[in-house]
């Protein structure tokens, strides 16, 4: 009996049996061979959010044509797979699909959160890797990882630590880019900055104990309220007669110093600037010159704390919209001009964020980044095309301290713990956490409620993966990796991540 050949292509009946035939034969697993040269790829682990988009259909069939190609040329190719946990991403989306039922993340507490999210990684996490089986990746499955799985903890709790105790990880109050929405830290690479049409508001400050006033611009008008001092530049002879005296903040009734410092650009509107110290970077850098109070005015959902005065509770655009009237009718708001400004905004949920003060846990990144800086610059590791080391130089030469600390319960929490009487810290790993304070003797010791920044943990996941801390035969041999196929945006989130994280 002659069979007929189908008119139409049906995948069902070749490509899951085909597929299946390659995994029990085991032709894409590779082990340690000294006889042959290895080529290994880790796959950018894709967020456990949801399902895989575009972008990763090209960027994993890119990364299949190039382990298949050193496949064929001999070489012992492993192509490294896994997911990752996506702390704020990951938490985003549970919060979103508890409010559809009624529940408030706090309703369930830290454990009943967890609980979920591990629930919300089964779905997910196996759907996404059942898409890359779909579509035909030949990824080493024997080896699949994820971010939060015990190898990959024990490598970020090593880290940490490890970091801690040389002196590269502190804790401590600086400026860090604060979430409204997702009442978080973020660190600067997770901020946007997207062009806005706003207003500069010319407002002036009487100086005490004369007829003079001080006029400045600013975008942001709520902030006076945290104004601690007003700055003008050493050399700017219209001001000079008035430095050491003081002007009246408006609201808050509170007297604030004239102050000299280079860092006013006198030629830039009044030459006058108000100075924030707990809300925006630059002021922080001049109060710490000067020894000036730094004074938060916000609460974390944006909204005006009790250093406001009367706007206590208000949202900060209604405090705006209140303290500019209230301005004009004492009759200290000069003008107001239109003025496009570049915004912050938060990339996951488009909220503007808020540079202000906060207690978080940094990474010192000047002594960290030489390295990675070397690397390029020697050509030891290449950037493909080469207009892309711009992008990463822009980012090493401006290098900021990393604020690791996110205000989550999705993802890998901070291994510093605190007495409870003395307030002592102490970081070490959870196998190694002492029973009492090694300072006062107290026995109740709590853990830092915070999570890390998911790039913490992603930065390992080329050695992490294979094995580290321990010196395994895999480490030695498929580490270092030989390249990375990733989308040119998370150049400063994750690659120099991984490259700096490498050599340290």
């Amino acid at each position: 009996m002659k069979k007929e050949l189908a008119k139409t292509y049906n995948p069902k009946e070749i490509e899951d049996r085909l597929y299946q035939k390659w995994i029990d034969k085991k032709y894409f697993h590779a082990e340690p061979d000294e006889t042959k040269k290895p080529f290994t790829i880790v796959i950018p682990p894709p967020n456990i959010t949801g399902q895989l988009h575009m972008g990763h259909a090209l960027d994993n069939t890119m990364q299949d044509i190039l382990i298949r190609f050193k496949r064929m040329q001999g070489y012992n190719a492993m192509w490294q797979p896994g997911t990752d946990h996506a702390s704020i991403a990951t938490e985003v989306k549970i919060i979103e699909q508890m409010k559809k039922e009624g529940i408030e993340k706090e309703d369930l507490g830290r454990e009943g959160f967890l609980e979920r999210a591990w629930e919300w990684k089964e779905k997910y996490g196996n759907k996404i890797i059942e898409q890359l089986k779909k579509m035909g990746s030949s990824c080493d499955w024997d080896r699949e990882r994820f971010t939060m799985d015990e190898g990959c903890s024990r490598a970020v709790e090593e880290v940490f630590c490890k970091m801690y105790h040389k002196g590269l990880i502190y804790k401590g109050s600086r400026i860090i880019n604060w979430c409204p929405a997702c009442h978080t830290s973020i660190s600067d690479a997770e901020v946007l900055y997207e062009e806005q049409v706003g207003h500069f508001w010319h407002i002036k400050y009487p100086v005490v104990g004369t007829d003079e006033f001080l006029e400045f611009a600013t975008t942001r008008p709520e902030t006076m309220l945290g104004d601690t001092a007003v700055a003008v530049h050493p050399e700017d002879e219209r001001y000079r007669h008035l430095v050491g005296k003081t002007v009246k903040v408006p609201f808050v009734d509170r007297e604030i110093p004239i102050i000299a410092d280079e860092y006013v650009d006198r030629e830039f509107g009044t030459g006058v600037v108000k100075i924030t110290p707990a809300h925006d970077p630059n002021d922080f850098e001049v109060g710490k010159r000067h020894h000036l109070p730094e004074i938060n005015i916000l609460n974390d959902d944006a909204t005006i704390n009790e250093n406001g005065g009367k706007f206590v509770g208000l949202d900060r655009y209604e405090a705006r919209k209140q303290i500019v009237r209230e301005l004009e009718h004492m009759g200290l708001l000069v003008r107001i001009e239109e003025y496009s400004h570049n915004v912050g905004t938060h990339d996951r949920c488009k909220t503007t964020v808020e540079p202000l003060i906060k207690q978080q846990w940094f990474v010192k990144m000047e002594e960290l980044i030489l390295p990675a800086i070397k690397a390029v610059k020697t050509g030891e590791i290449r950037l493909v095309p080469e207009r892309m080391e711009k992008t990463y130089f822009n980012w090493t030469d401006h290098i900021k301290d990393w604020c690791i600390s996110r205000q989550l319960w999705w993802g890998h929490r901070i291994p510093a713990y605190y007495c409870k009487k003395c307030k002592k810290i102490i970081v070490a790993k959870s196998n190694e956490v002492p029973k009492t304070c090694p300072d006062c003797g107290y026995s109740k010791l709590e853990q830092d409620p915070d999570t890390l920044d998911t790039w913490f943990s992603s930065a390992l996941w080329p050695f992490s993966t294979l094995g580290w801390p321990d010196q395994t035969k895999d480490l030695e041999y498929f580490y270092p990796t030989d390249v990375m196929i990733t989308g040119y945006d998370i150049i400063f989130f994750w690659v120099i991540r991984m490259i700096f994280s490498g050599y340290e």
